[in-house]
């Protein structure tokens, strides 16, 4: 299931190496500590967690509302394991920029020396940065994909996507266990303060219009392109951003030679097929309206959901107690901690500011 969002402000530049080399260092030892006290399936709960993962890369010291805190805090976590993942059981694939597209050739490695087959990891990874990117078209374009995971294959992935219009960032994390399908509502909760139109294709009242693009798919594509060039106007609605680009015959017909040629089963097939991306996603939503008269939802998975509510009582107060063993639960980490003194204390006095007032 995809556990949730986090909309933070893009913010460019990179942490100093000073700090990033006692990030990798306090990193190293908390995921070492959670490994030894819970097991290495644990590690992946917590970075699935939007609210873990924000607390603990504040606890690790870099900017608290950047976009950069996912980027720095996925990169310290892998500096961090690296080569103590057979110790470990957990690994580590992915990155930002041209290390995500790296992340079959990494998991394959991981899984080579493991002796497993690498190809559900693989799926995965691909999947939910399909569909995140794809499959739910809500402004944002990912740049940064990391996956990690347990030598029993348990996984989780931490994405985040940029918005260049208006300077922000979503954070998307995905836990494997919770996946029951990719492509009928994965997601557990996407968190964000302001929701948007939304081309929202996993959506579960999107399942008639999966199955026509489905079908469409796997028709030949001379039919489909005659009924697209025999449209002089189309009149597109409001709710969702489509333009007539979108579905230009030519654009169209390129993208049915390849479907017709793999015949996708269902619709979690079609969006596995290389190529087939964003503008043939719209494509395909729209003519499967035009034909069948099976609409893809709009709605913007995003929805409110904290974990100890907010401070002005909205949309709960604060759940002190339940705050206040988030807290310990990272106090413990961080003061078992083998790294020096003085980083201990700096880490703990940053953990601290978290604390409610009584």
């Amino acid at each position: 299931m995809r556990t949730g969002t986090a909309r933070l402000p893009l913010h460019g530049g990179k942490a100093p190496p000073w700090l990033f080399q006692r990030m990798v260092r306090l990193a190293r030892e908390v995921v070492i500590h959670i490994v030894e006290e819970y097991g290495s399936a644990e590690v992946l709960a917590r970075l699935s967690d939007p609210y873990w993962f924000q607390a603990f890369g504040c606890v690790l010291g870099f900017d608290w509302h950047s976009s950069g805190v996912t980027t720095t805090t996925c990169g310290a976590v892998k500096a961090g394991i690296k080569g103590l993942e057979s110790d470990l059981g957990l690994y580590a694939a992915g990155g930002k920029g041209a290390a995500s597209r790296r992340t079959p050739a990494e998991i394959e490695a991981h899984c080579e020396r493991l002796g497993h087959d690498p190809a559900a990891l693989v799926k995965a990874s691909r999947l939910s940065a399909k569909v995140d990117n794809s499959a739910v078209q809500d402004g944002y374009q990912l740049y940064h994909h990391c996956l990690f995971f347990t030598r029993d294959l348990d996984w989780c992935v931490v994405q985040q996507g940029m918005n260049d219009a208006d300077g922000t960032a979503r954070r998307y994390h995905w836990l494997g266990s919770g996946v029951e399908s990719f492509v009928n509502e994965p997601h557990a909760a996407v968190c964000c303060d302001r929701r948007r139109p939304a081309l929202n294709l996993v959506a579960e009242e999107s399942g008639d219009a999966r199955a026509a693009m489905t079908e469409l798919a796997a028709r030949p594509n001379r039919e489909l392109s005659q009924v697209v060039a025999r449209l002089p106007e189309l009149v597109l609605p409001r709710r969702h951003p489509v333009r007539p680009e979108d579905v230009n015959p030519r654009h169209l017909h390129r993208i049915l030679l390849k479907t017709y040629e793999r015949a996708p089963a269902d619709f979690e097939a079609l969006l596995g097929i290389q190529g087939v991306g964003p503008k043939a996603l719209r494509a395909l939503s729209l003519v499967a309206e035009l034909i069948y008269g099976q609409p893809a939802s709009t709605r913007d998975p995003a929805r409110f959901s904290f974990a100890h509510g907010g401070k002005d009582g909205t949309p709960y107060p604060v759940d002190r107690t339940g705050y206040d063993r988030t807290i310990e639960a990272l106090k413990r980490a961080v003061d078992r901690a083998t790294v020096d003194r003085s980083d201990r204390i700096r880490a703990l006095k940053r953990l601290a500011r978290f604390r409610p007032a009584p």
